[in-house]
């Protein structure tokens, strides 16, 4: 298995825990270019949602060596119905428009997957090396208990009867972005038995 690069869905991550508090504005990112939007309000508008298009670069920068950047990937995907707008509402990202979209794009292997408990998760590694799991955002701060579950996408790339090892989109600090470790029962607290398996 491949190192799975880290990407966050901002293009300046020490700026995380600030956007996570809402004292940062978005368009303001320094690095907002590097995104591949067309200016800084599309990226302002879009990086909030773009964690499962991050989960994808990461996918693919692991699988190929690199990948394009994160709302260049979101962007391809809006013919597919990933995200559907519903005037300053964003839906999405949508589980099924996604797995046709890296199939036609990419030809990735995905499927959707749902009533799954995080004791499967070491079976669903068996088949596929990547899952794009749905958990609540405050996984980036284990200690606290998370009101529902789901919200965000992580991406899944080790787990065994112990603990689970994913790197998160919108991890605030080192430790809670690449190769994030949480024991099973703690990524239990967050996840919603739900995602997307991806072969590469």
């Amino acid at each position: 298995m491949p190192h799975v690069p880290f990407f966050s869905q901002f293009e300046t991550p020490a700026l995380t825990a600030r956007i996570a508090a809402g004292t940062f504005d978005l368009r303001e990112d320094p690095a907002w270019a590097a995104s591949g939007a067309a200016d800084p309000e599309e990226y302002a508008r879009w990086s909030m949602h773009a964690c499962g298009m991050a989960c994808l670069r990461m996918i693919l920068a692991a699988t190929r060596g690199e990948a394009p950047p994160t709302l260049v990937l979101l962007r391809a995907s809006l013919p597919y119905g990933c995200y559907v707008e519903d005037g300053a509402a964003i839906k999405g990202l949508i589980y099924a428009p996604f797995v046709r979209y890296v199939a036609a794009e990419f030809g990735l292997a995905a499927e959707v997957v749902t009533g799954v408990e995080a004791g499967d998760l070491p079976a669903l590694l068996s088949r596929a090396p990547f899952f794009i799991a749905s958990v609540h955002p405050w996984i980036r701060w284990p200690a606290r208990e998370p009101p529902r579950r789901g919200g965000h996408l992580v991406l899944v790339h080790r787990a065994d009867g112990a603990e689970v090892m994913f790197n998160n989109p919108s991890g605030d600090v080192p430790a809670s972005q690449g190769d994030a470790v949480l024991g099973l029962r703690d990524f239990a607290r967050y996840f919603a038995g739900r995602g997307i398996l991806v072969r590469a």
